[in-house]
């Protein structure tokens, strides 16, 4: 049990039940820490808490609100899952600047500059705002606000940058389970570019375990930590693992991501392409092991899939893909088929008309 001035530590969650937060909340509870949890009072993600979690209903958007669940409590440390921009930071200053020893920000692996030029990245390459992706830009503005926060008015904050987490009930796919569903089916899916860009993917298990040993440290305040895993794979290998563990054969079709915002504008996963997912991305994760040594990923990304998979079996009615999603990926696929077949009509001609030049 970890424990403070000898009570275990007291530490409040922002949200707690989505992929990233439940993982962290579980763990918590499993080292002894006494763990409030406040959000809206809804939990729609079929993910499950330990009965010690201590509920509080408030809306972390209102103030007031906030400040009715708390009532006049302090805390050793408060982790913020939920906060998006500059405007989240200082409003959270203000609520609880003299209410915790501790403020953990999580922001985002996806605010570094792009494309990266040096790799890994560890958390001193170069961030920025990155324009195709306003998400990125917002969470680079927030630790802006908060790194001002903490030198001019010593506000205890921690920062971490998460990249691709995933649970077993949200699979690190753009696209969700509407692309495992095409993929069972036997159909076409979109991979960004030519497939053999690096990326990093995390299981929530793996990164609380970083986050958890965190909470309470003193030596972390003013810090930044990567909490990632140490599994790089392509984006081939994600959707071929995927093909594997359903017993069929791939259906990959490459796109340029810069195919996406003209064929799906609308798409949230159109900016990420070009903003984020488009590029390799490794993580250095030796800082976090030098403040948590425990700190030590334990699942594989196949053994994870197997796990997905077998949540799919067992969660039918939430583990499924949408008609939204599938008309997206369908329209992408059908466009690239068009693209092709337009420059295969005219090759002969351009050809002809380069020759005759």
């Amino acid at each position: 049990m970890h424990e403070h001035d000898g009570a275990p530590l007291d530490v409040l969650f922002l949200g707690g039940t989505g992929t990233i937060s439940a993982s962290s909340v579980r763990l918590a509870v499993a080292h002894g820490f006494h763990v409030s949890v406040l959000n809206r009072g809804a939990n729609r993600t079929g993910r499950e808490l330990p009965d010690e979690v201590e509920w509080l209903t408030g809306d972390v958007t209102d103030d007031a609100s906030v400040v009715a669940a708390i009532g006049d409590r302090t805390f050793d440390a408060v982790v913020n899952f939920l906060s998006y921009d500059e405007d989240d930071v200082a409003r959270m200053v203000a609520l609880f600047g003299g209410r915790t020893k501790q403020y953990v920000h999580i922001s985002s692996g996806s605010i570094y500059a792009k494309p990266v030029l040096i790799t890994p990245i560890t958390e001193s390459t170069p961030t920025a705002p990155n324009p195709p992706l306003p998400y990125a830009t917002a969470k680079w503005r927030a630790e802006q606000a908060l790194a001002r926060a903490h030198r001019e008015q010593g506000f205890p904050v921690t920062v971490i940058r998460p990249s691709h987490t995933y649970d077993d009930a949200n699979p690190p796919l753009a696209g969700g389970w509407a692309v495992i569903d095409r993929i069972a089916r036997g159909e076409e899916v979109p991979v960004h570019g030519d497939g053999t860009s690096l990326w990093t993917l995390t299981h929530a298990e793996d990164f609380a375990q970083g986050l958890v040993g965190l909470l309470g440290s003193e030596r972390a305040i003013g810090e930044t930590f990567h909490i990632t895993g140490d599994d790089v794979l392509t984006w081939d290998q994600i959707h071929t693992l995927f093909a594997r563990a359903l017993g069929v054969e791939p259906k990959l079709v490459h796109v340029p991501s810069e195919f996406y915002p003209v064929v799906a504008p609308e798409w949230f996963w159109s900016g990420e392409f070009v903003g984020d997912l488009g590029h390799s991305a490794v993580f250095d994760n030796s800082k976090i092991r030098r403040f948590v040594p425990g700190f030590a990923p334990k699942l594989t990304f196949e053994r994870a899939v197997r796990r997905m998979l077998e949540w799919r079996a067992a969660h039918p009615e939430t583990a499924h893909g949408d008609e939204a999603t599938e008309e997206v990926l369908e329209r992408v696929v059908d466009a690239y088929h068009a693209a092709r077949q337009a420059f295969a009509d005219r090759a002969p001609a351009a050809v002809g008309a380069a020759v005759a030049s």
